[in-house]
């Protein structure tokens, strides 16, 4: 099995050369160390996998990722990291990576590499716990986050339909004024200048259209 490694860590990298071609079973033909080099040396020598690091300087492994399968959609890549963060566990799995496992896990590195030959996704156990939960569906905008309560989402759904303060008062059994009170903090809270921008806000920052 012919595989790349890019890790920014050099002593990293020729480590993993070394213990990975001890067990007879890989051939590192290259090695890099940016997310530069990465889709450089996909392009080059074409390796049955790629074993990247994600965090590196300028360009990251997630965003070499994206790059390499573009260009190749049959590409393998393994993501060797330190970092379990839930960010690039999502993005490795929406991009069709084909693992994600941690340098923790050394001793499943080979096996993983394998799998992934194999044509099957591989995730070490600490990512595998987290599937679970990452997988559930989740809304794309965090209204708590911005202080939004569960009224005021209403109202500005509403109000991006296109309904006067009239209308919405009636179709919420709430008085005039409530409404325009609500309507006013959202203003200050998303710091926006009138309805008009609301509904745009409302359609591009909470639907993504």
């Amino acid at each position: 099995m012919d595989i790349i490694v890019i890790d920014d860590d050099k002593l990293v990298a020729l480590s993993l050369k070394t213990i990975l071609e001890n067990s007879g079973k890989v051939t590192v033909t290259a090695m890099g160390s940016s997310g530069n080099e990465a889709i450089e040396l996909y392009r080059n020598v074409r390796p049955d996998v790629i074993l990247m690091d994600i965090r590196m300087e300028g360009m990251t492994g997630i965003e070499a990722g994206e790059v390499i399968l573009k260009e190749f959609p049959d590409a393998k890549i393994l993501y060797l990291t330190t970092f379990s963060d839930d960010e690039y566990i999502i993005k490795a799995l929406n991009m069709g990576a084909k693992g994600y496992i941690l340098k923790q896990d050394f001793d499943g590195i080979v096996p993983a590499l394998e799998t992934v030959m194999g044509g099957q996704s591989v995730y070490g156990n600490t990512i595998m716990n987290k599937l679970p939960e990452l997988m559930k569906p989740k809304e794309r905008y965090d209204f708590a986050a911005h202080g939004i309560s569960d009224k005021e989402r209403e109202i500005m759904e509403l109000v991006a339909e296109g309904l006067s303060n009239k209308e919405i008062s009636g179709k919420l059994f709430l008085g005039e004024g409530t409404i325009r009170n609500y309507i006013s903090n959202l203003l200050d809270k998303l710091e926006l200048r009138d309805r008009t921008q609301l509904a745009v806000y409302y359609y591009t920052e909470v639907k993504g259209i």
